[in-house]
């Protein structure tokens, strides 16, 4: 079923929530974890899933995330019918942007139509995860469904920010609801519900009708949650496939994250300083790939004082140079500079980031190419950190890009 499957991903979203870090770059183009940036997860996951076919709608601020498909996803053969294409809006049905998740693919019916595949996963590139497609497209052909959906189970007090979902003891989906002031627990674990992943396989005749009927119905907002899905439960065999249930190829860690949030961001790139990281990057014949500078080795050397370079229980990324400057639980991407005496803790700086001496910096992002004075400090004076930047609920300060201090 793999050679009959077009994937399409939904790389459109402005990323509201995550400015600044999206102030210049669509969400899916973010950088995480030291050396990837968000869509490559989606993207691997197709690559090690045997998916070759997968069309990229883009639309905000696309450039870099454009750019970054270009240099580390150019692996495909075109010649032998593979391919990752980047689509941005071409106004084939309209004077009008992508106005939903359905109405981006329904503006793009043609290429579903011309690759005639029998199948269509949708997919959702800003989500931090791992997972076989190959083993949910397998249950959905196993069982006769009509649309399946990714599904997962959280406690009943989180699932209000999610779809919920109502199923049968067969796992048929008998119910849907969009963000739920009151969610419905799953038979049987009463402290549980199932919400949807944002991951979709339908079969592709019963898609090309869906979003024509959404197409015209002026009543809709042209979303998969809000409209398609509740419209078809009723009348279609829609089934919820169970993330981690049936693992295929990777490694069951059952690790998902919405990333939508500086908040979320944040910790879901402390989760991978964890000793037992809850995401597994390390499982040999499922790498995350993505594109890679050429740079030297990281290095750590002592600073003009003597004082010996450290980074304790850190991400390192290459180019890096700690020139007697401490780091502590921290993640930096590459050609980050730690002058002598700098001391960085509980911090993400990305590419180009140059920490002066004797700088403090704590709890903090730090985008691309920010230059930290000498002895300046960031995340200890609240009321200063806000006067001058972004800071989260949760008292994450983030210096936009370029930042440069008076």
């Amino acid at each position: 079923m793999l050679d009959q499957t077009l994937a399409v991903v939904l790389a459109g979203g402005t990323g509201t929530r995550l400015k600044p870090l999206t102030a210049e770059r669509a969400k899916p183009a973010v950088p995480f974890g030291g050396k990837y940036r968000i869509i490559d997860f989606v993207l691997a996951n197709c690559l090690h899933s045997g998916l070759r076919r997968v069309l990229v709608l883009t639309q905000y601020k696309s450039h870099s995330l454009q750019k970054h498909l270009r240099d580390g996803w150019s692996i495909f053969n075109p010649e032998l019918g593979e391919y990752i294409t980047p689509v941005p809006p071409q106004m084939r049905t309209g004077e009008r942007w992508y106005q939903g998740t359905a109405d981006a693919i329904y503006q793009n019916l043609y290429l579903v139509e011309r690759s005639e595949a029998e199948a269509v996963l949708i997919l959702s590139a800003d989500h931090i995860y791992r997972m076989d497609y190959a083993a949910m497209l397998k249950a959905h052909k196993a069982g006769g469904a009509d649309v399946t959906v990714a599904a997962m189970e959280v406690p009943l007090g989180a699932a209000r920010a999610f779809g919920v979902m109502a199923v049968d003891d067969a796992d048929r989906i008998i119910g849907f609801e969009e963000k739920p002031a009151a969610p419905k627990p799953i038979p049987g674990q009463p402290d549980e519900a199932l919400v949807s992943m944002g991951i979709y396989v339908f079969s592709t005749a019963l898609l090309l009708d869906e979003l024509r009927r959404d197409h015209a119905d002026e009543a809709s907002s042209h979303d998969f949650g809000k409209d398609i899905l509740p419209r078809l439960i009723a009348s279609r065999k829609v089934m919820a496939y169970r993330f981690g249930g049936d693992t295929g190829r990777v490694t069951p860690d059952r690790y998902w994250r919405d990333v939508g949030t500086i908040d979320a961001y944040y910790q879901a790139n402390m989760d991978l300083l964890e000793p037992v990281p809850p995401l597994d990057l390390y499982q040999a014949d499922w790498p995350i790939r993505s594109y890679q500078m050429q740079t030297p080795p990281a290095r750590t050397v002592p600073g003009v004082s003597g004082t010996e370079g450290i980074f304790i229980n850190s991400i390192v990324a290459g180019g890096v140079v700690i020139a007697g400057g401490s780091v502590q639980h921290s993640i930096l991407f590459p050609q980050v500079f730690i002058d002598d005496g700098a001391f960085v803790e509980d911090a993400i700086l990305f590419q180009g980031v140059r920490v002066g001496a004797g700088a403090r910096l704590r709890r903090c992002i730090l985008d691309k190419d920010v230059v930290v004075p000498p002895r300046e400090q960031i995340g200890y004076d609240g009321k200063r950190d806000r006067e001058r930047f972004t800071v989260s609920e949760q008292g994450i300060v983030v210096v936009p890009k370029g930042y440069r201090f008076a």
